[in-house]
């Protein structure tokens, strides 16, 4: 009886894994916010190097500083998303205080997120169909005027990446403008491989989150990690799929479908 208990839970467990393409048992991307010129001056060779394609999430005026860079990087096959024209978040940062979360209505937020993307179509000719929240803030208003902006973001994206999250994506379940982003900046590749077995022991999807691409300094996603993590996500043994957020998004809301 403890037997047959035992395969039938194994059966049901094995059912309920999600099928990432040619048997892969999780899928990771990674993704870097700002539009940080270190993302242009050393990710791009860096990548190129090691293989493999990430998400940028960037803000056109960033973006417009070095424009050539970044459509050297677009044409690499790396995924641009919206990151906002202004990045609001919280007036509580005194950073955010002239561009504040607090003082947005749904209506103002709306047309940034729409400009947003009209202006990196001019600029990179691409369709930024993913979008990281600034701060990871998904609100706007304040007091009883507070309202999600994440409807908005599902009607105008594919996907909504958060920040500072604490667990992988469930691709079964996970709604698609609220994906979780676990921090990569400041680590190394052994703080982020139990991250990865996590994953792949419940067949998840899990989306790294950092700013600068660089040695060390602070929101920083350090080489010293990215020259361990791709190669070891690039290796056909570790049956893991490394791609962008939007191709895995896509991917799943296929899959979903059917």
């Amino acid at each position: 009886m403890l037997l047959l208990v035992s395969l039938l839970a194994t059966a049901q467990t094995s059912q309920s894994r999600f099928p990432w393409p040619e048997g892969k048992e999780l899928a990771l991307s990674l993704s870097f916010d700002d539009a940080r010129t270190s993302q242009v001056d050393v990710g791009t060779a860096l990548f190129e190097r090691l293989g493999g394609k990430a998400t940028f999430y960037v803000n056109p005026p960033a973006v417009e500083k070095r424009l050539e860079g970044w459509r050297k990087l677009a044409a690499a096959g790396h995924e641009i998303g919206s990151h906002t024209i202004k990045h609001p978040c919280s007036g509580n940062f005194p950073f955010s205080r002239d561009r504040a979360l607090d003082d947005y209505t749904l209506e103002r937020m709306r047309a940034e997120l729409i400009e947003t993307k009209v202006v990196l179509r001019r600029q990179l000719g691409v369709d930024a169909e993913s979008f990281a929240y600034p701060c990871g803030q998904k609100y706007v208003g304040r007091g009883l005027e507070t309202k999600s902006y994440v409807p908005l973001v599902f009607e105008i994206h594919r996907s909504g990446r958060g920040w500072l999250d604490e667990a992988p994506n469930d691709p079964g379940y996970v709604d698609m403008p609220q994906l979780t982003g676990m921090e990569m900046d400041g680590k190394e590749f052994e703080q982020i491989l139990p991250l990865i077995e996590k994953a792949r022991k419940d067949g998840h999807w899990l989306v790294l989150a950092g700013h600068e691409i660089n040695t060390g300094g602070n929101q920083t996603t350090r080489v010293s990690l990215l020259e361990k993590l791709v190669p070891y996500a690039n290796n056909p043994s570790n049956r893991i799929w490394l791609a962008p957020v939007g191709t895995v998004a896509r991917y799943v809301q296929e899959k979903r479908k059917k």
